[in-house]
């Protein structure tokens, strides 16, 4: 993991970040639908689960914009070069949840595997932290799913005062549309690092490759 600082006297929204960071501090929430039809039936022909698969994609295309992977790290805004999925882990006994992470890489298996083996060791395990012995990486960003309901709109609310740039994501339960399998998807971003632009490019190339996912096998 690496982080590197950034100019903002050269960065070309340097003028942005300050204006919505400090003048007029600014976080938006925005919903859309992407289609899981392809990817469903991909995973479900390689035996393999639907929640890994989705995190994984979503911190792909997350990676491939600086842009959500701002933070600020002993004072200096920076980025850093890859963020990690810290995820909600669901217990059936209690219905309590507990938050687990993974780290990313590249290859799809890979992570899979590691979410797998994170399960396996760490799953019964209640509280907030899911591995106790190992603190959230510092660029753990959060993912996770509420299966249970398809929202139109879906927004996180930080109630404590403090810089953070990740964005957030949040999935809703699979509904059915036109003979397609949708899915909603909720992003919630600070407007300091992340405009329209950024979403719209985010939801494109995660479409494309929900619709190749078996490019990644």
């Amino acid at each position: 993991m690496k982080f590197t600082e950034i100019d903002l006297m050269k960065w070309p929204r340097g003028q942005m970040f300050y204006y919505f960071s400090k003048m007029a501090p600014t976080g938006y929430s925005l919903t859309a639908n992407v289609d899981v039809t392809k990817l469903r039936d991909t995973l479900k022909a390689n035996g393999l689960k639907f929640f890994p698969a989705y995190i994984w994609l979503v911190t792909r295309n997350l990676n491939k914009q600086t842009e959500f992977k701002v933070a600020v790290k002993e004072g200096r805004v920076g980025y850093y070069d890859v963020l990690t999925t810290l995820y909600a882990h669901f217990h059936d006994d209690d219905n309590t949840i507990s938050l687990m992470w993974a780290e990313y890489s590249d290859s799809f298996m890979e992570f899979y595997g590691r979410y797998i083996e994170n399960q396996k060791e760490f799953g019964g395990n209640h509280g907030v932290l899911g591995q106790p012995l190992t603190p959230p990486p510092e660029n753990a960003y959060t993912v996770s799913c509420i299966p249970w309901v398809s929202f139109s709109h879906f927004a996180v609310h930080s109630y404590e005062n403090k810089p953070y740039y990740f964005p957030s994501v949040e999935a809703g339960k699979f509904y059915e549309k036109d003979g397609r399998t949708m899915m909603p998807l909720s992003l919630t971003c600070h407007h300091a690092t992340t405009d329209g632009y950024h979403i719209n490019r985010f939801l494109k190339d995660l479409q494309m490759d929900m619709d190749s996912f078996d490019s990644f096998l």
